[in-house]
C-alpha cells in the first residue's frame, strides 16, 4: 500500500511538471506532426518534428524515457528540430495500453512499468521501422543518429548494436549492452552521465575497457553535480542549479556532435 501510495504521488508530481513542457511546444512555430508507422502487423504511433530549413536534413531518432512519450519528449523532440534535425520520436507502448492506446492511455506509474516490460525484439523492430520511415521522408538527407534518455539511453546504446547504418549513437544516462552485443556496433557512441547517478555511473569504467578492447569509439562526459534524468529535469521551471548547468552543458556538446 505504501509503495502505491509513493507511485500514485510520484505519477502526480510527475505530470504536473510536464505542463511547462507541453506549454512550449504549443509555441513553436515548427511543423510536427503525428504518422503511424506501421511493421509486421503493429502500428506505431510516431510524433515526427522538422526544422525550418531549406535543404535536406540529417534524421535523429529519439527514444522515450521509461515513461513513454511524454510532453517533455515531444518538446525535445521540437528543439532537436529547431537545431536543424527532422526528430522522429516512436511512442513504442503503442497498441500495448488500455484498448490497443499509447502512452497517453496510461496511467503514468502504469507506463512505467509496461515500458519495463516491453520485448527487445518488440522494441528493435518498431526502432528500425521508424527509422525507415523518417530516412524516406523527401526531407531527409539519408543520415541517421539515434539518442535516448534514461531507460531509452540504455535502449540507444543497444539500437547501436542492431543497426548498422547509424551515424552516432548518443546515451543520456543508460545502461550498455552486454559486451558481445558491442562487438556489432559501428557507429561511435557519446554518453552523457550524471555525476550523482550511482547505479548508472558504475557501468563506466567497464564499459570503456569493453569498448577500448573492441575497438570501438565510446566518449562518456559526466556532468557534476547532476541528477539522473537532468536534461528534463533541468528544463523544468524548479530545476536545481546542478541539473540546469548539465542540461545546458550537455546540450551544447549534443548540438557540437551532430554537427
Amino acid at each position: 500500500m505504501i509503495r502505491l501510495l509513493v507511485l500514485l504521488a510520484f505519477s502526480f508530481t510527475y505530470a504536473s511538471a510536464q505542463d511547462w513542457a507541453r506549454q512550449q511546444l504549443e509555441k513553436s512555430p515548427r511543423h510536427r506532426e503525428w504518422v503511424t508507422v506501421k511493421h509486421d502487423g503493429r502500428s506505431v504511433e510516431t510524433f515526427i518534428a522538422y526544422p525550418e530549413s531549406k535543404g535536406k536534413t540529417p534524421v535523429v531518432l529519439v527514444i522515450h524515457e521509461i515513461f513513454g512519450l511524454t510532453d517533455w519528449v515531444q518538446d525535445l523532440a521540437d528543439q532537436v528540430a529547431a537545431a536543424g534535425y527532422i526528430a522522429v520520436a516512436p511512442d513504442l507502448l503503442s497498441g500495448m495500453g488500455p484498448n490497443g492506446g499509447r502512452t497517453t492511455s496510461f496511467a503514468q506509474s502504469e507506463a512505467t512499468q509496461a515500458v519495463s516490460h516491453l520485448n527487445p525484439d518488440q522494441v528493435t523492430a518498431d526502432l528500425n521501422a521508424a527509422a525507415d520511415y523518417g530516412l524516406k521522408l523527401p526531407a531527409s538527407d539519408g543520415k541517421l543518429f539515434v539518442a535516448g534518455f534514461c531507460w531509452g539511453g540504455g535502449q540507444s546504446f543497444r539500437f547501436a548494436t542492431n543497426r548498422s547504418n547509424l551515424a552516432a549513437a548518443f546515451v543520456f544516462y543508460g545502461p550498455p549492452p552486454d559486451k558481445d552485443a558491442m562487438a556489432r556496433i559501428k557507429a561511435p557512441v557519446y554518453g552523457f552521465y550524471a555525476g550523482n547517478d550511482a547505479r548508472i555511473d558504475a557501468t563506466i569504467p567497464a564499459t570503456q575497457e569493453a569498448m577500448k578492447q573492441l575497438g570501438k569509439a565510446y566518449e562518456p562526459v559526466t556532468y557534476e553535480g547532476a541528477g539522473h534524468g537532468f536534461m528534463r529535469a533541468g528544463e523544468a521551471p524548479d530545476a536545481s542549479e546542478g541539473n540546469s548547468k548539465a542540461r545546458t552543458q550537455a546540450w551544447d556538446r549534443w548540438k557540437n556532435l551532430l554537427k
